[in-house]
């Protein structure tokens, strides 16, 4: 009856904000279309790149050209502009210690994913790593029913993330949603959506986890 720990990627485990943004902005660029904010351009880390393209100003028949030239940057080298938050690897191997599974569930196509979770050295901490279609079609919930179906739980699950689309996406299988601060969501916005509780600090990650489960 180990518990399972979902774990978002960019804002939960990662600060993937620097990279991310600045192939956004060069999609803009590249599109002749206005360069949203910097608010904005932090929102686009973590929910589907192509949600955040409609919902920022492109043009419904232009999102997969913003997605295809973004992509075209960010392979370049964005991807690879990206940290692991201090304290991170340290809160991981204590919940693997205390004999949970733990799995990267992220909204970012899996292709990506892979690579750079084995970069920053997150792979040998975590039992999977679970992404987005190359597409990006389908929802937060979609990924995390893929790592329900390759892991099938017996024990008690909970999701870890920083966003809205994280809590959604796990309360769609009946699973609570932990929110951590130190990511890209907006104030209140974790609770607004129904995070079963909010973490402030990396180091008290672990300890509110386990206190849940």
């Amino acid at each position: 009856m180990k518990p399972l720990v979902l774990l978002d990627l960019d804002g939960t485990l990662m600060d993937s904000a620097p990279g991310i943004s600045a192939s956004v902005a060069f999609a803009y660029g590249e599109l002749g279309l206005r360069v949203p904010d910097a608010a904005a351009l932090r929102s686009f880390v973590g929910p589907p790149i192509t949600d955040s393209f409609a919902a920022h100003g492109v043009p419904a028949e232009r999102v997969a050209e913003a997605v295809r030239v973004y992509r075209t940057d960010f392979v370049a080298g964005g991807m690879w502009d990206n940290r692991v938050f201090e304290g991170i690897p340290e809160q991981l191997r204590a919940l693997r210690a205390a004999g949970c599974t733990l799995a990267v569930a992220t909204s970012k196509p899996e292709i990506f994913a892979v690579p750079i979770a084995e970069k920053f050295g997150l792979t040998d901490l975590v039992d999977g790593v679970f992404g987005a279609p190359a597409d990006e079609q389908g929802t937060k919930a979609d990924v995390i029913a893929a790592a329900l179906r390759r892991l099938a739980p017996a024990g008690p699950v909970l999701m870890v993330g920083d966003r809205s689309h994280d809590v959604v996406g796990a309360r769609a299988h009946g699973i609570d949603c932990l929110g951590v601060t130190w990511g890209y969501a907006a104030p209140g916005e974790l609770a607004a959506a129904g995070a079963v509780a909010v973490v402030d600090q990396v180091e008290d990650l672990a300890a509110r986890l386990l206190a849940h489960l």
